[in-house]
């Protein structure tokens, strides 16, 4: 395939799953509307009327049935069954906790087994930290990364349109890295329907949000995205894996570094994460989320930069995010 039927087969993905994601929005909305599955507002909260909760279905059942066929298409079968096996492993697990909260340890427990799975399916000759570190430790580091970003997407998706908003960067940013790498394969297929999917649920959950995505779709979301970014690494493109995901590994792991030294829970809800407080500060989720758009589109050519600069491409990647954060900043004090 060359890279003009490649990137034409990309942009049918995107299309297509933008169709489906929206469709199954709707019905998914309906569903909870009659149900009453409600998400309650209360002193943790960033919005302030209860909103149905759950339209990460509708992501997901877009999404799991085209990285099945497209990994049978690619001839990678076993591969992709191992991550849609933790990945359907986690929806159920978080579907139950958006309906009766669960246990903080057995929500981990599933969690790290989900990411056992995925490792394998992770090429054994191919190295995440490129030789870095023995083969062991490499799968070690990557696979507590992997855990961190599965909670780091739940922990970030705290106001409308910022989870759907960055679903379609990271998964489209996976997808440009691929097509102009060369690696027309699995994961440029599926970035592109991840974007897709999270395009046409953002119709849905973009302010005033009609209904969140909840644990049923951020725990999955970030275990598939957490999956094609480890892949970008062991393949070469290290520095896109890294740069892509840069505002919401940093913006997270700061605010649980703060609470952990305060001594505080760091899985309970709160409203400490720069983004959540530029909301509160401006009053207005919409220009929060388009502010932290502008900056990711930066760290998105910063990305594909790396392609023919590498490592010197984190530089502008890492001054985007710390402009970013001083913006959100300013934000909250407005």
């Amino acid at each position: 395939m060359n890279s003009t039927a490649y990137s034409s087969a990309l942009i049918a993905v995107f299309l297509l799953c933008l169709a489906v994601g929206w469709y199954l929005s709707t019905r998914v909305l309906r569903y909870l509307l009659a149900s009453s599955i409600m998400d309650i507002p209360n002193e943790r909260s960033s919005h302030q009327a209860p909103t149905p909760r759950g339209g990460g279905w509708a992501v997901m059942l877009t999404v799991v049935p085209v990285f099945a066929i497209t990994g049978i298409a690619f001839g990678r079968p076993l591969e992709t069954g191992t991550v849609l096996l933790g990945t359907m492993a986690l929806m159920g697990v978080s579907w139950m906790d958006d309906r009766r909260t669960l246990s903080p340890l057995l929500r981990l427990m599933v969690q790290a087994l989900a990411v056992a799975f995925g490792l394998l399916a992770l090429p054994a000759d191919q190295l995440v930290w490129q030789g870095w570190l023995p083969w062991g430790v490499d799968r070690a580091a990557t696979a507590f990364l992997w855990l961190w970003f599965v909670n780091l997407y739940n922990f970030m998706d705290g106001i409308d349109g910022l989870a759907g908003s960055e679903t379609i960067l990271i998964g489209g940013g996976v997808a440009l890295v691929s097509l102009v790498m060369g690696d027309f394969g699995l994961t440029g297929v599926a970035g592109a329907a991840l974007a897709g999917a999270a395009a046409g649920f953002l119709t849905h959950n973009w302010r005033p949000a009609r209904m969140f995505m909840g644990d049923v779709g951020s725990i999955p979301l970030g275990h598939i995205l957490a999956f094609l970014l480890a892949s970008l690494a062991a393949r070469g493109d290290w520095a896109a894996a890294l740069i892509l995901p840069a505002y919401y590994l940093t913006d997270a792991t700061i605010t649980l570094l703060r609470r952990l030294l305060r001594g505080e829970k760091i899985w309970q809800a709160h409203r400490e994460h720069f983004y959540q407080k530029a909301a509160k500060g401006v009053g207005r989720h919409d220009r929060v989320v388009l502010t932290i758009i502008g900056y990711s589109l930066v760290l998105i050519v910063a990305a594909l930069a790396a392609g023919i600069f590498g490592a010197w491409t984190l530089a502008p990647g890492a001054i985007a995010v710390v402009l970013l954060l001083a913006t959100l900043t300013r934000m909250s004090k407005a």
